[in-house]
């Protein structure tokens, strides 16, 4: 029988409409466990399956193994070549994604009530029956290398790549998951069946549903869909020390504008003082044009178009990110500028008028991520996922209302290390002290934006 194990009633505002969310736990009678939001309002369903473990689970020397799998999974299934997979897809109105990513691979699914046992159908032959049909594979690859290129000639990638890898030096996070054109080249078949063996997993599920569908209806859709998984997978990386110090690395690339990530260790996501932590994130480098960084660095001086930092949480190591481009001859002015605002605000804290305003705007903004289906199935699965309770929606903005300025000249004393604040610069910059060379030219300019703070991460509740 269905077990609904708690439901937390949710008023929340979306589109400045109030919506109740009622969050149900279901286990299924094959044991697998769900979140549910029933909203029988519109006949569809959307569903936010992640698998823990990801491209983690690479085996070494087959970098890249489980993304290409991963690409491969709607690309023929059961009796179906590629092409009458998409046409039997199509023909039922659903949608179906799937994606790897360092930590998790994710599958998302939209369906029509109507046809909802067909699309099912569907969805459990690509999971548990992909063909990895040989002319696929080739297609697949093909794309894979070309992004792989690509990348290689972009100064945000190349910044983010160098970062990672002298961050994370002996781990998976220091690898691109794309692989690098030897590994992909040199994938087999073989290879790509034992990444799903792997990868594919029933005890690592997390599901989150939304929509035209009941518990009972979900316990019977989850055994369908997933129950021909294995049980388990290998062991997945354990925790990883982040290999930083106060350095700066340049990766010489000709372009006329430098792109430089910036970083340092970060706080694990159940920390005591995430709240503190993210709240101040946001007064120095994630909100936007108020931020302390974006103020100083390309308001007052020009220095940029854009500047920005995230805390970067993941399964095995947590960052505290940050990027900036500028020209050469002023990226130089505008490194210097982030490590005195660095110092400054882990010394001093910031303004009660720059609390105030990031709270406002955290609480405020919260609950227009709960307007539609999708959105809301992916926020129950990342709550899941990082062991948050369902009651979290209901008194997540009490926690970030309850950071004190004392909270935050805390953590960011703690914290906030500028001496150990590590800069990877890609370009040509001028007049940089201490600079270490890395890397060698990469041929073709492209211009180059704003780097993203890096996560290759789907989106959680923060």
């Amino acid at each position: 029988m269905i077990r609904v194990a708690l439901a937390a009633l949710v008023s929340v505002w979306a589109v400045a409409a109030q919506a109740a969310i009622e969050i149900q736990e279901v286990t299924s009678p094959g044991g697998i466990e769900a979140w549910l939001v029933e909203e029988h309002s519109i006949p569809f369903t959307s569903l936010e399956i992640q698998i823990r473990g990801g491209a983690n689970l690479d085996p070494e020397g087959s970098r890249g193994a489980v993304n290409l799998m991963t690409a491969l999974l709607e690309e023929g299934s059961g009796d179906m070549d590629a092409r009458a997979f998409q046409e039997a897809r199509e023909g039922l109105a659903a949608s179906f994604g799937f994606r790897a990513y360092d930590d998790s691979l994710s599958i998302s699914a939209t369906m029509l009530t109507e046809n909802r046992e067909e699309a099912v159908a569907l969805l459990r032959q690509a999971l548990a029956e992909p063909r990895f049909d040989e002319d696929a594979i080739e297609r697949v690859r093909a794309q894979v290398l070309s992004g792989i290129a690509s990348d290689a000639q972009d100064p945000s990638t190349i910044a983010s790549r160098t970062f990672m890898a002298e961050a994370f030096p002996d781990h998976p996070y220091g690898t691109s998951l794309d692989g690098t054109v030897e590994s992909v080249a040199a994938l087999t078949r073989e290879d790509l069946v034992q990444a799903h063996r792997d990868t594919l997993v029933k005890d690592r599920v997390y599901v989150g549903a939304v929509g035209d569908i009941t518990p009972d209806e979900l316990g019977r859709l989850l055994d369908e869909l997933l129950g021909d998984l294995p049980e388990a997978g290998p062991a997945l990386p354990g925790e990883v020390p982040v290999a930083l110090s106060g350095e700066t690395t340049v990766v010489e690339y000709p372009t006329p504008q430098a792109v430089a990530i910036f970083g340092q260790q970060g706080l694990e996501r159940d920390d005591p003082d995430y709240f503190a932590a993210y709240v101040l994130n946001h007064v120095l480098g994630g909100g936007g044009f108020e931020s302390r960084l974006m103020n100083e660095v390309r308001e007052k001086r020009g220095l940029t178009y854009g500047i920005g930092s995230s805390l970067v949480d993941r399964d095995f190591a947590d960052l505290w990110l940050g990027s900036v481009a500028s020209s050469n001859a002023t990226v130089g002015q505008a490194m210097d500028l982030v490590r005195e605002i660095w110092a400054d605000v882990a010394a001093n804290g910031v303004t009660e008028e720059e609390l105030t305003a990031a709270k406002t705007y955290i609480t405020g903004e919260y609950p227009l991520r709960f307007d539609g289906n999708a959105k809301i199935a992916s926020i129950l699965v990342g709550m899941q996922m990082i062991g948050l309770p369902p009651d979290y929606v209901v008194n997540r903005n009490s926690y970030v209302e309850a950071v004190t300025m004392e909270d935050i000249k805390r953590v960011a004393a703690e914290l906030m290390n500028p001496e150990d604040l590590h800069f990877v610069v890609v370009g040509q910059p001028e007049e940089l002290d201490g600079a270490a060379p890395a890397g060698t030219e990469t041929p073709a300019p492209v211009a180059a934006e704003p780097a993203p703070a890096m996560s290759t991460e789907p989106a959680m509740t923060e």
